[in-house]
């Protein structure tokens, strides 16, 4: 019995880590979709970068509340992976408990450890649920979120409750067979206190629930593990190289168009033109209108985006009542990520299905909403620039499709001919002092 157990666990072992390898695997090449971007400077300001925003949640403290409330859920979750861990090597080799034998005594202090944070998790993750649907926190309320997005959130949170009960049921019912003279770890600091609801149970009712807790665990694990790249929740994942590979240029400093620089350049100083090679050199989008637009660090912010709104209710536009939502601007990306991914596993290589991130997915009328304040990027607690793609779009639309409003126009207009937004020649610029 016990051989045929273990077969049937590596066979789902092995076949849950498959298909998550091979949806990470896709995730990556989307994200390898966008253009190359260098970003290997600084390396020292970018681990610390890392360790602080996203092992260390620097920046979720800006709210206490709420960021107290993740630390447990984001705590368990980290330290939770050694019970995790001792499982999954009791699943091959047909052992129970593995570890307790080699740390002694530690280990009751190890698991009762780990049965506080699964108290601390499940709390936490009730009162998220509380907040989310009773409460009704008016940034997790959002009509970007009606749909997917909230069954996302709210599926993720219960199977999360649901794998913390069945730890603590199965460790309750363990310890009730040491009452009935089984050989099985001390009682632990919480679930001891409970095994007094299996008093009238028999040693095999009592083994069949904690077997059935156990299987129940370990399979819940493995559908957590291949749900998340499917979900919002990818940010587990996604938070440290984001934080990582996050700017580290002062905010308000935006970065030039090198083939809009070198035009300028040429024109002002022809001597460093390239020499003609007889032949149109092809034409290279300014600004972007897809996702295959944008780059490798715009759509890995794509994933990692975290859904908490914190970008849009900071936002000055839309909390003026524009339409404007950064949040929505990363959903948005992301949904037409994934459009385009499934298009390439189709056809094995993109073919064109008529639409674009700019128009379909996200409207002018959003893009010129935005005031560049940079208040979403100060916002995001993992370093998410949704700022980056609202200015690749907006180029696209003024360079490529010569969309702008009048008073940009008259704007551009002054800039190339006065070198200043405002209507006065260089000449005239000083001309206020006199008298």
């Amino acid at each position: 019995m016990h051989l045929v157990q273990q077969v049937l666990f590596i066979l789902c072992a092995t076949g849950a880590i498959y298909i998550f390898a091979k949806k990470v695997s896709e995730l990556r090449r989307n994200i390898m979709l966008g253009r190359p971007e260098d970003i290997n400077d600084r390396k020292s300001e970018r681990w610390k970068n890392m360790v602080l925003l996203a092992l260390g949640q620097k920046k979720m403290f800006k709210k206490p509340v709420p960021a107290i409330l993740h630390l447990f859920v984001y705590a368990g979750f980290i330290i939770m992976n050694i019970e995790i861990f001792e499982i999954f090597l009791d699943g091959i080799l047909g052992t129970h408990r593995l570890f307790e034998p080699i740390l002694g005594g530690f280990y009751d202090v190890l698991i009762g450890f780990f049965e506080i944070l699964a108290v601390l998790v499940l709390s936490g993750c009730l009162i998220f649920l509380i907040r989310r649907n009773i409460v009704k926190v008016p940034r997790l309320t959002m009509k970007e979120l009606n749909g997917w997005p909230k069954e996302d959130a709210n599926l993720i949170l219960i199977m999360e409750v649901i794998l913390m009960t069945l730890f603590l049921t199965m460790n309750t019912a363990d310890q009730a067979l040491q009452f009935h003279g089984a050989e099985h770890p001390a009682p632990f600091w919480i679930t001891g206190h409970f095994i007094g609801i299996f008093s009238n149970c028999s040693d095999l009712t009592i083994m069949g629930v904690e077997r059935t807790c156990w299987w129940l665990h370990i399979l819940g694990i493995f559908f957590f593990l291949n749900y998340i790249p499917y979900s919002k929740h990818f940010h587990i994942v996604l938070a440290f190289p984001n934080a990582y590979y996050s700017k580290l240029i002062p905010q308000g400093e935006i970065k030039n168009m090198p083939e809009i620089q070198n035009e300028v350049l040429y024109m002002m100083e022809p001597d460093k033109a390239p020499a003609s090679t007889g032949s149109e050199p092809e034409h290279k989008r300014f600004g972007a209108k897809d996702v295959t637009d944008l780059s490798w660090k715009n759509l890995m912010d794509a994933y990692s985006c975290t859904e908490c709104g914190r970008c849009t209710a900071n936002c000055p536009a839309n909390q003026t009542g524009k339409k404007l939502s950064p949040r929505k601007i990363m959903m948005d990306t992301r949904d037409r990520l994934e459009e385009v991914g499934k298009n390439i596993n189709t056809n094995k290589e993109f073919k064109d299905d008529g639409k674009s991130l700019l128009n379909d997915y996200i409207t002018v009328e959003e893009l010129r909403a935005c005031t560049t304040c940079q208040a979403c990027v100060e916002a995001c607690p993992v370093m998410i620039d949704p700022l980056a793609i609202i200015i690749q779009l907006r180029r696209n639309l003024v360079m490529e499709e010569s969309s702008a409003p009048q008073e940009w126009n008259m704007m551009f207009g002054n800039i190339e001919n006065n070198m200043a937004p405002w209507k006065f020649s260089p000449d005239d610029r000083d001309a206020w002092i006199n008298g």
